[in-house]
């Protein structure tokens, strides 16, 4: 199993935090089964400490993007954006989309890093530059699935990064046609609607990730770091409320992954 969406470049998991650091982190995870990770950026100065994060170990891979959390910590080199997208431990871009949880950064200036980032995609599609691209949507379905639609990037190739909202919200992600990934969050006590959505998705539309070092599953929940590890309790969890056995959806997830990434399971 991979861990689809984590954040190895945080300081949660230096050195100085952690004994053994990132490669503890990784040794960690494989005792639980965890056997790679997908280190998700949120800056254009992020996304190349991820990179060579990814190059220093075989089973780390990253992506290229900034998080609309960071949108106002310009100036965005989307050069660094396409370099790193040039190697191949680079699966994908984002995570890019709205939040509108926190009133900062303001709407427009995540709107404005959101198209403009968007409109480099496009071009970059058009050199043959394509790759994947992980959202973060939160309480913004109505606001970014309008954006989306009116680009040329396919729906299919898009993945809303830890779902935290209820069937309303899944089905406009289904309707539209992209892919969805559950955190820690779906083992929540108060997370009832979460578990209704997971019901939902068609087998081959879902992925499993921690978003660590956020959002630890129960019965590890508020501890912080969260690791990759913790993404075998939440698949064991997701396995559970869609009820089939664990091994079958571990082996679900692993298609799913290697089909949308290109990592971690069959193309």
């Amino acid at each position: 199993m991979i861990d689809t969406h984590c954040h190895l470049t945080f300081a949660d998991f230096s050195e100085a935090r952690m004994p053994g650091g990132v490669a503890g982190v990784l040794g960690e995870a494989a005792r639980h089964g965890v056997t790679g990770c997908i280190s998700i950026s949120t800056t254009t100065t992020d996304c190349l400490a991820a990179l060579e994060i990814a190059k220093s170990h075989a089973n780390v891979w990253c992506s290229a993007g900034v998080h609309p959390l960071y949108s106002d910590k310009g100036p965005h080199v989307w050069e660094n954006l396409r370099a790193c997208a040039q190697h191949p431990k680079c699966v994908a871009w984002g995570e890019l989309g709205l939040d509108n949880h926190y009133e900062r950064p303001a709407r427009d200036a995540q709107r404005k890093v959101l198209e403009e980032q968007l409109a480099h995609l496009e071009s970059w599609k058009r050199e043959g530059l394509v790759k994947p691209v992980v959202l973060h949507c939160r309480e913004a379905f109505d606001d970014l699935i309008p954006v989306l639609r009116g680009t040329s990037l396919d729906p299919t190739r898009f993945v809303f990064h830890c779902f935290t909202g209820g069937p309303g919200d899944m089905r406009k992600i289904l309707d539209f046609g992209a892919y969805v990934s559950f955190t820690g969050v779906v083992t929540y006590r108060n997370a009832a609607e979460v578990r209704e959505a997971v019901k939902m998705v068609p087998d081959d539309r879902f992925m499993v990730e921690t978003d660590a070092p956020f959002l630890s599953p129960e019965p590890h929940r508020g501890v912080r770091p969260c690791q990759p590890w913790m993404v075998s309790v939440t698949a064991r969890s997701l396995a559970q409320t869609r009820g089939v056995e664990f091994e079958r959806l571990e082996e679900q997830v692993g298609e799913n992954t290697g089909r949308f990434f290109g990592v971690g399971g069959s193309r």
